[in-house]
């Protein structure tokens, strides 16, 4: 499993988290489409955006790897604001993927705006070395 180093590991401030420190040993959690209804919290909207925010900021348009990326806030945005890269593979930690930027812009249109939200990912906190993993994969 690929370890996005420099990711944030959560949303500043939160629990919610972006990154998953080790691969399940059972396999990769499936990625699967979870509906965002309108009645959502505004903290979990706010989770999605500052996901996304950070996607784009780590990644822009580019192809990236599924690897350690937190399956459960993926899943928020796969089929989306989110593609496969291909075929998808839900339970492939090794599954391209991409931002689509006019359905990220279309889904979140605070994000672009001249105004948008700045967050701090300077998690203080996350770590990139994990001491009980020895795996750097």
């Amino acid at each position: 499993m690929l370890k996005h180093r420099g990711f944030p590991g959560r949303l500043p401030g939160t629990d919610f988290q972006f990154i998953i420190r080790r691969a399940n040993k059972k396999g990769a959690t499936p990625l699967t489409r979870r509906e965002r209804f309108r009645d959502r919290k505004p903290a979990d909207r706010r989770a999605d955006a500052g996901f996304l925010a950070a996607l784009i900021a780590h990644f822009g348009e580019e192809p990236f790897q599924r690897g350690n990326l937190d399956a459960g806030r993926l899943s928020w945005l796969i089929g989306r604001e989110v593609v496969a890269v291909g075929k998808l593979d839900p339970t492939d930690y090794g599954q391209l993927l991409r931002v689509d930027m006019k359905r990220a812009e279309a889904g979140f249109p605070e994000l672009f705006a001249a105004d948008a939200p700045e967050f701090d990912w300077d998690d203080g906190d996350w770590d990139d070395e994990d001491p009980e993993d020895g795996d750097d994969s």
